[in-house]
């Protein structure tokens, strides 16, 4: 079955096929690959089965609920449902239930989609890997015993392993990016504030909300449904009023490309499938890729202070430290060494940093460059093995030196799964645009896709979830916990 957004739709909508054939499938293939991959932390079986029925009888009465009617999808579980758990990857919340639903799910409900479950992520999305004390390793479907990458670890590994058409994230540092690069699955993280984001992050100038899919061409229909202010969140954007399915021209794009970021090391095999990626494009779509020079300084220490001490106090004063997993307890810990002066100088560093960025967009119109670094690497570990991080606290940041910065500046940044390593592996190209202009990247994803990954699927699924890698995760059986140097504590 093609799952599809845009095929599904078009088949509900005919008559072809029904909701419930969807759902069951969905589920059936949760039911086979969970047990291995652990995308899903819950799954509502016999609540997404009678809203199936209830979209066929409507369907059939001429009634449909909306442009995603009858389709499933999957939740991240930072986001509030009503009345369903919200378990944030973490002890400390493991039998919260908020009594409101967050607007990006509300709106995909509203267009008819039905939710089939909550996926996992790692504790409050603190971390760029599927690793997990409270749900155990959320592990990739191109190779089970690697990581998904996160904080969007569930969401991600499930579309890989199609067990849903669209699923959605979150993105505080590159947590819809890096799963999407890991998994060879399309994201976006749009201008701050085009999606709306609630309930309120103590992280709020870094914090984005967004729709994962197989294509980009799925992504640019659910972006059109999501986009618009919503009057609890403060920074939303006006609705841009662009259609971001509509085809654009490219030929007069202005389109900058750079291997890297502040001198870190991208590993061979990403900058080999990187630069093909980039040379196909340029001739397949007829556009002028020149070669950029950055002078930018390294963001790290301004990201930092922002994620841990805004991070680190709200939630150390919410719950007892002993309920939080190691990693997530070191960096409430780390808080402590920040002081206001700390964090309002980081603050206005933010800014010029942000200015840096926008000012490289009065000369070109988009920037390409991959989005990870590095490889996946072992699914229990926060960072490559070996590794060590620039930081005492975040070991992820060191390895996604190329995907926080754009949350610092708030510009619009996909990636894009632009072809495979030599071991097999997803690689993503990063597309990043001026700030508002998400309609644009969206348009160059669209048909740079075209041209490269085409929509590749994990050995994992070719081979009906008996492929030989790793062992299956068990969310519920005692698991190692991982610290933030990647070590087994």
């Amino acid at each position: 079955m093609d799952f599809s957004v845009l095929a599904l739709r078009s088949a509900i909508a005919s008559g072809s096929l029904t909701s419930e054939a969807l759902v069951q499938e969905s589920l059936e293939r949760i039911r086979r690959l969970n047990p291995v991959v652990n995308a899903f932390s819950q799954v509502y079986e016999k609540e997404a089965l009678e809203e199936a029925r209830a979209c066929d009888r409507e369907r059939a009465e001429g009634r449909l609920r909306g442009p995603l009617h009858g389709i499933p999808m999957g939740v991240k579980d930072l986001f509030f449902v009503a009345d369903r758990l919200c378990q944030r990857g973490s002890a400390a919340y493991s039998n919260f239930a908020p009594k409101a639903t967050a607007p990006i799910v509300q709106r995909m409900i509203d267009a008819g989609s039905i939710m089939i479950g909550k996926t996992t992520t790692t504790e409050m999305g603190w971390s760029g890997s599927g690793c997990s004390d409270f749900y155990g390793p959320t592990r990739n479907p191109w190779n089970l015993e690697l990581t998904s990458g996160g904080s969007s670890s569930g969401s991600g590994a499930a579309l890989a392993a199609r067990m849903v058409p669209f699923t959605l994230g979150s993105d505080g540092g590159g947590s819809v990016r890096i799963p999407a690069a890991f998994c060879g699955i399309f994201a976006m993280k749009g201008s701050l504030g085009r999606v709306p984001a609630w309930p309120w992050s103590a992280t709020e100038m870094l914090s984005h909300a967004g729709p994962m899919s197989l294509s980009a061409k799925d992504s640019a229909l659910l972006f059109n449904i999501l986009k618009g202010p919503d009057p609890r969140d403060h920074q939303a954007l006006p609705d841009d009023g662009a259609d971001y399915t509509a085809p654009r021209s490219l030929g007069s794009l202005r389109v900058g490309f750079v291997p890297g970021l502040f001198g870190f090391s991208v590993a061979p095999e990403i900058e080999r499938v990187v630069r093909e990626a980039v040379a196909t494009l340029s001739t397949t779509l007829g556009i002028d890729i020149r070669p950029v020079v950055l002078d930018w300084q390294d963001p790290i220490g301004i990201f930092e202070t922002l994620w841990v001490a805004g991070r680190g106090v709200a939630y150390g004063a919410q719950a007892d430290l002993s309920a939080f997993g190691s990693g997530f307890r070191g960096l409430v810990e780390a808080s402590a060494r920040y002081d206001l002066a700390d964090y309002l100088a980081a603050a206005k560093a933010r800014a010029e940093f942000a200015g840096s960025v926008h000012a490289l967009f009065e000369d070109i119109d988009l920037l390409l460059m991959p989005t990870v670094p590095v490889e996946p690497f072992a699914a229990d570990r926060e960072a490559p093995e070996g590794f060590t991080s620039p930081s005492e606290v975040l070991a992820w940041t060191g390895w996604t030196p190329f995907t926080y910065p754009f949350n610092l500046s708030g510009n619009p940044a996909a990636s894009l799964p632009c072809g495979l390593t030599a071991n097999g592996l997803p690689v993503g190209l990063q597309v990043v645009g001026r700030r508002h202009a998400d309609a644009l990247v969206m348009a160059f994803c669209q048909q740079a896709e075209d041209h490269l990954f085409q929509n590749k699927i994990p050995p994992l699924v070719v081979a009906g979830g008996k492929a030989g890698w790793g062992t299956p995760s068990n969310p519920t059986a005692e698991i190692s916990s991982c610290n933030s140097t990647g070590e087994h504590s």
